[in-house]
């Protein structure tokens, strides 16, 4: 881990403060901004392996800061917010970002969602796994880890293209909403249905030629979701 490197943009010293002491011990390096205009020189000299963003910063909204972002990186990026408001997480989630908090936060959950994060960006493919997929106009080279749809490149979040990789090892079987959850986020986030929902609708806006009559993820009302087989 200790060539990974975390940036906290967070305006409350206190946060940062409790933050790096325990991802220091935990072996990872870490990048600190207190405003949205420093987190983009932050970024922009040296893009780290992580963010951690907290919506609610005095200079920039939090939500600005995480759209940019999205534009140009799938960088993996946890929010945080001191507001437990639901539509907050899901427009974080709408825009991109592949977790949450809400403050206050444990070490230990904090630690854990990012080891999960994190895991999501490091899989490598393995032998039993497929080497490729081909179905309509999406092409998926597990092997690079790259995704095109009609021969142009679909830039996927880390959680967005396991996701997709679930689903497709999957091919022809339907996946609970229980079932996604556990293989994609972990055993912690089985109940956490809007966190799915958002990543199947993005997913959906980024490889169907038409996202409300989907080709690839289709839903199976009241159980989860399936990719045709055929």
């Amino acid at each position: 881990m200790s060539d990974t490197d975390i940036l906290i943009i967070d305006d409350e010293p206190k946060i940062i403060k409790f933050v790096e002491a325990s991802l220091s011990l935990a072996g990872y390096n870490i990048l600190t901004a207190l405003t949205g205009n420093e987190a983009k020189m932050v970024i922009s000299s040296s893009l780290p392996d992580l963010i951690i963003l907290d919506l609610g910063l005095p200079d920039v909204d939090g939500f600005q800061i995480l759209e940019e972002l999205r534009s140009y990186s799938t960088v993996p990026i946890i929010i945080l917010t001191a507001r437990d408001n639901e539509s907050d997480k899901v427009k974080g989630l709408e825009l991109g970002a592949d977790d949450y908090l809400t403050k206050p936060f444990g070490t230990q959950e904090l630690k854990a969602r990012i080891e999960a994060v994190l895991r999501r960006v490091r899989w490598s493919p393995q032998p039993s796994d497929m080497i490729e997929f081909q179905r309509y106009s999406l092409h998926v080279d597990f092997q690079r880890r790259r995704v095109t749809v009609n021969d142009e490149i679909v830039h996927l979040t880390p959680t967005e293209y396991d996701l997709l990789r679930v689903l497709i090892q999957n091919s022809g079987h339907v996946l609970t909403h229980g079932d996604l959850l556990s293989r994609v986020w972990g055993d912690e986030y089985r109940n956490d249905l809007a966190i799915l929902r958002v990543n199947i609708s993005r997913l959906r806006q980024k490889l169907e030629e038409d996202p409300r009559q989907p080709r690839y993820i289709v839903t199976v009302p009241g159980v989860g979701y399936t990719l045709p087989s055929d």
